[in-house]
């Protein structure tokens, strides 16, 4: 399953690079995490791997991050393993103005059980849902930076 989103930020693509960049800001804008832990590389850089675990509402998940590709603000890319899914997420900012920042992200899941390919195939909105909230929150802490 594969699909886009975007959101446009007021702040200008220096400033949105800092903030997406900088793990310390990971929980003040990515709803349910709980623990970011740097496991191996260096950070940021192709290769690094980190485990995040999130708590959403009773359910608990972990993953691991694996950043594959750092080229900002044109591209930094990574895979996000968990049970039984592998998510690859191609984020890109591009100015659009002094001020202003488009940031868009290209997503693909693969299951790998039963469950997760029924829920991927019967409920695709609710992944794209899920994106879409995070952006949002990102666009909200972005903005709120002076």
């Amino acid at each position: 399953m594969k699909y886009t989103c975007e959101v446009d930020i007021n702040q200008p693509v220096d400033k949105v690079i800092a903030l997406f960049d900088n793990p310390d800001n990971l929980k003040k804008w990515m709803d349910g995490l709980q623990h970011f832990e740097h496991l191996s590389g260096e950070p940021g850089q192709p290769g690094a791997k980190s485990r995040l675990k999130f708590k959403m509402g009773k359910r608990e998940m972990e993953m691991i991050e694996t950043v594959t590709v750092r080229n900002l603000p044109e591209e930094f890319s990574g895979t996000y393993e968990m049970e039984g899914t592998l998510n690859t997420i191609k984020n890109k900012f591009i100015p659009i103005s002094d001020t202003k920042t488009r940031y868009v992200t290209e997503n693909e899941f693969q299951f790998d059980n039963l469950m997760m390919k029924i829920l991927g195939f019967l409920m695709p909105g609710m992944f794209k849902k899920q994106s879409m909230k995070y952006l949002e929150s990102f666009r909200k802490f972005a903005e709120s930076q002076p």
